[in-house]
């Protein structure tokens, strides 16, 4: 009878025991502990969706547009008449002349320096006279002469159209090409060469700008070219300020043509 008195104390001191082990300031600080990584996880959280916006307020004034609104610049004049590395090569299908030597296979994209009336000359009214010059004479075989020169001055064109293709130019070639299109694009039907008209101002520092903006994002350590593409959103954005100030129209009627939001522009400008 003692013995199993003794038991039954033993057992409920073991059990009193292992129940004061679990105490109010244990559980406290496991719940503080399980708040401190929540705090800890919500606070790395804040930071990432503090660079995300920042991010996104630094895209806005660079391209113009908020992210995911592309077609904004998709749509505009300037990305119409500007070529790219991807749309040189894409563009694939020759244009075809039609001249009594035979068929003309022209490059989608000519080099610079050829507009409409250069390729006329130079592909539909240079062949027949250089065949003509080529036949001097009157004999018997005047047309087989005639036939054998005017083939010799198709195959000449042919080749002379692929040396002037600019997918020979290089990128320097192919920003010169880029530049003259946007200063014949925005410059007055009178003056077609403006360079100091606003509106070409502006479009030839959003494609410096959109160069420079895809080529940081390549290599995002580029601190000097960082600091220039800083400098040129400001020049854009000072550049069409004075527009806004000289002519009201003029300046709404170039940011859709440019892809651009007015509220990219005007306010501050975080780069």
């Amino acid at each position: 009878m003692l013995k199993s008195c003794l038991i039954n104390v033993s057992q409920s001191v073991a059990s009193s025991s292992r129940s004061s082990l679990h105490t109010s300031a244990v559980r406290n600080a496991r719940l503080s502990s399980k708040q401190a990584r929540h705090e800890k996880v919500s606070k790395v959280q804040a930071r990432i969706n503090h660079k995300l916006a920042f991010d996104a307020q630094r895209e806005y004034a660079v391209l113009g547009h908020r992210p995911g609104q592309d077609h904004k610049w998709q749509s505009s004049a300037l990305a119409k008449a500007v070529i790219t590395q991807d749309a040189l090569y894409s563009d694939s299908v020759p244009e075809i002349i039609h001249s009594p030597e035979g068929d003309i296979e022209l490059p989608p994209h000519l080099s610079f320096g050829i507009n409409e009336r250069s390729k006329e000359l130079l592909f539909k009214v240079l062949p027949p006279l250089s065949a003509q010059k080529g036949v001097t004479k009157f004999s018997e075989n005047v047309v087989s002469e005639m036939q054998e020169a005017m083939e010799n001055e198709k195959a000449k064109a042919n080749m002379f159209a692929k040396v002037i293709d600019l997918r020979n130019a290089n990128a320097k070639g192919l920003a010169f090409e880029n530049r003259r299109r946007c200063i014949s694009l925005f410059s007055p039907p009178g003056n077609p060469f403006d360079t100091g008209r606003p509106e070409v101002q502006a479009a030839l520092l959003t494609i410096q700008i959109r160069g420079l903006w895809k080529h940081l994002l390549t290599f995002r350590k580029d601190i000097d070219n960082r600091r220039g593409l800083r400098q040129l959103v400001h020049k854009r954005a000072k550049i069409l300020k004075y527009l806004r100030k000289l002519d009201r129209d003029r300046y709404e009627a170039i940011l859709p043509q440019l892809g651009l939001d007015a509220a990219s522009i005007e306010g501050e400008l975080v780069v």
